[in-house]
């Protein structure tokens, strides 16, 4: 389907409208994409950024890559063709929740130019926030949450990102989160306070 024809499926639909909506809601929808290295903070930071951005009166919905992994994508392996397929399903998700007015945090590696090209190009450039997470490939494999690490380095775990796997950082995001040399609390503060005008209705 190409982008016109998508976009007049939007538009045609007999359904109350996302205005309308976000309208009902007080605020504007967005799909903020975290990406960033296994163990890099993702996940950490959207928790908090929720908590926040609910303390203010904000609906919100997160979409972490191991619970998607874990149910409607659990038929996806880990290549490159399995990763593009996840970040596809995904922001078609995300649009579908976005034209509810809803913002949308997103945790995914999403590890190449490709990939999150496909994924801004699906829900849409205005309403796409990448946010790199930055946090060098030594400081996520000491912190190693999950263990995954430990298991790639024991070639237990192939196609892993940032070893076996490539990882493009982006060039030029919306905003980055550095976690090597920032507190969680900063990095919260500083996102919110750089979100919340694009939200605000």
């Amino acid at each position: 389907m190409g982008k016109t024809q998508e976009s007049n499926t939007w538009l045609q639909n007999p359904f109350i409208k996302r205005k309308e909506k976000e309208h009902i809601l007080r605020q504007k929808g967005k799909v903020i994409w975290m990406t960033g290295l296994s163990g890099s903070g993702k996940t950490t930071l959207a928790i908090d950024i929720e908590k926040e951005l609910a303390a203010k009166g904000f609906l919100t919905q997160v979409f972490d890559a191991d619970i998607v992994r874990a149910t409607i994508n659990r038929d996806l392996d880990f290549t490159l063709e399995g990763r593009l397929q996840n970040i596809h399903r995904v922001a078609h998700l995300s649009r579908i929740f976005l034209e509810a007015g809803i913002v949308v945090i997103n945790c995914f590696i999403s590890p190449t130019f490709h990939i999150r090209h496909l994924a801004k190009k699906i829900i849409g450039a205005e309403d796409y926030i990448e946010v790199f997470v930055n946090a060098p490939l030594s400081l996520c494999e000491r912190r190693d949450p999950k263990g995954l690490y430990k298991l790639v380095r024991q070639n237990m775990l192939p196609n892993f990102t940032g070893i076996d796997s490539p990882y493009e950082a982006p060039l030029n995001p919306d905003f980055e989160l550095n976690t090597e040399h920032f507190s969680k609390e900063d990095l919260v503060r500083d996102f919110v306070e750089f979100i919340v005008p694009e939200i605000t209705y």
